[in-house]
C-alpha cells in the first residue's frame, strides 16, 4: 500500500464502475498548467456528473467504457482529486467536483456557442434541437412546430422529450434541452421565462353524435358517458364542480391514454373534455366536433423557458421565434 501523500484510486473496467486500483501521487497546492489541459477531459467530467456512471457517460459521448475510465484517470491525476467515488447510487462527486460542476458546464456551453457559425440558415442547417415539454405543449404546440420545421428547415431535426420527472431548470442548465415548454412562472437570474400560450377547455365528440349540432347544456353534458384521459395530467374536476352546482353528476365510463381517444370517440356517444387547441387539432384530422362547455372553464397556460446565455444565439433565436409564431397568446 502506498504511503504518505500517495493515494489509491479505483479505475473502472468494461463491466463495472470500479475494480482496478491505480496509484497516483497527490501534490496539494500544485498549480495546474493550462498548456497541458485537454478540454475533452472536462467534457467527460461533465458527462459523468450528469449520468453518475462511467458506462452511461461513455455512451453519451460515443466512447468505450475503458476510454472514459482513462479520461477520468487523467483528470484525477491532473487535479489531484478523486472527483467521483462509487456509491450506492452510482459515481458520487467529491466536494471538489461539486465546486467545479457549474463553472465547467458554463465554460463548455460558452465554448460550443463560440465555435458555432455566427449565421444560422434554417434551409441548410442539419442541427438538432432538444425540447423538454409538458403534456399540454406536446399536444398543442409540437405538431404545429413539427410541420413548420419540415417546411422551413427540412434538414433540421427535433428531439422532443417529455418532462415527466425531469428538473426543467437543471436540464436547461446542463444543455440537456435548448428550450422547455411547461408551466413555470419565474426562471430566476439564469433563465428567461415567457408565457406563449393560454387555452381553455372544450367538449369533443363524434361528428354524428346526437349533440354534435346543438347547444351543449349542463343536463346534456351530465347524461353523456365521459372519457377520462389518464396520460395528460389534465385536471377536469372543474366539470364535476360546475355540474354539481346544478345538482348533476357526470359518469366516467372509461379511463384511457390520450392516444386512444380518437378511436373511442368514433361512432360513439362518448364525450371528452380537452384543451381547445388539442380538440381542434383532433377535429382537423378526425371525424370529430368541438363544442363549447355550458359554463366558463378554467384556463391552462404554457411558458417557454431558456437559459439567458442563449439569448443572442442565431439558431436559438430562430427556434424561439418559430415557436412563438405558431403559438400566439
Amino acid at each position: 500500500m502506498p504511503r504518505g501523500s500517495d493515494r489509491l484510486l479505483l479505475q473502472p473496467d468494461e463491466n463495472h464502475d470500479v475494480v482496478t486500483p491505480e496509484v497516483i501521487t497527490n501534490h496539494p497546492g500544485e498549480l495546474v498548467s493550462w498548456a497541458n489541459v485537454d478540454l475533452n477531459l472536462l467534457v467527460v467530467f461533465d458527462a459523468i456528473l450528469q449520468d453518475a456512471s462511467l458506462t452511461r457517460a461513455g455512451r453519451r459521448l460515443g466512447l468505450s467504457q475503458p476510454a472514459t475510465s482513462h479520461a477520468l484517470g487523467r483528470l484525477r491525476h491532473m487535479l489531484h482529486d478523486e472527483l467521483f467515488i462509487r456509491g450506492p447510487d452510482g459515481m458520487q462527486p467529491t466536494p471538489r467536483a461539486i465546486q467545479m460542476a457549474e463553472p465547467v458546464r458554463e465554460a463548455l456551453s460558452l465554448l460550443r456557442l463560440t465555435l458555432e457559425p455566427e449565421e444560422f440558415d434554417p434551409r441548410t442547417s442539419k442541427r438538432k434541437f432538444t425540447l423538454a415539454v409538458n403534456n399540454f405543449a406536446a399536444r398543442a404546440i409540437i405538431p404545429a412546430l413539427t410541420r413548420r420545421v419540415a417546411q422551413e428547415a427540412p434538414n433540421l431535426s427535433l428531439d422532443v422529450r417529455p418532462i415527466g420527472r425531469l428538473d426543467v431548470l437543471d436540464s436547461l442548465d446542463s444543455d440537456g434541452a435548448d428550450v422547455a415548454l411547461t408551466v413555470v412562472g419565474e426562471g430566476g437570474e439564469r433563465f428567461k421565462c415567457v408565457r406563449i400560450m393560454e387555452d381553455d377547455y372544450v367538449a369533443v365528440l363524434d361528428r354524428n353524435h346526437p349533440a354534435a349540432h346543438t347547444v351543449l347544456t349542463h343536463k346534456r353534458l351530465a347524461e353523456m358517458p365521459h372519457i377520462a384521459v389518464t396520460s395528460t395530467g389534465d385536471d377536469t374536476s372543474f366539470v364535476d364542480r360546475a355540474l354539481a352546482e346544478h345538482g348533476l353528476t357526470r359518469r366516467i365510463a372509461v379511463r384511457v391514454p390520450f392516444l386512444t381517444i380518437a378511436v373511442l370517440l368514433a361512432d360513439s356517444e362518448y364525450v371528452v373534455v380537452l384543451p381547445r387547441r388539442v380538440g381542434t387539432d383532433l377535429a382537423r384530422i378526425c371525424s370529430l366536433v368541438v363544442k363549447d362547455l355550458p359554463f366558463a372553464p378554467p384556463w391552462i397556460a404554457v411558458s417557454m423557458i431558456w437559459h439567458r446565455r442563449l439569448d443572442n444565439h442565431p439558431a436559438q433565436r430562430w427556434l424561439r421565434d418559430t415557436i412563438r409564431s405558431i403559438s400566439p397568446d
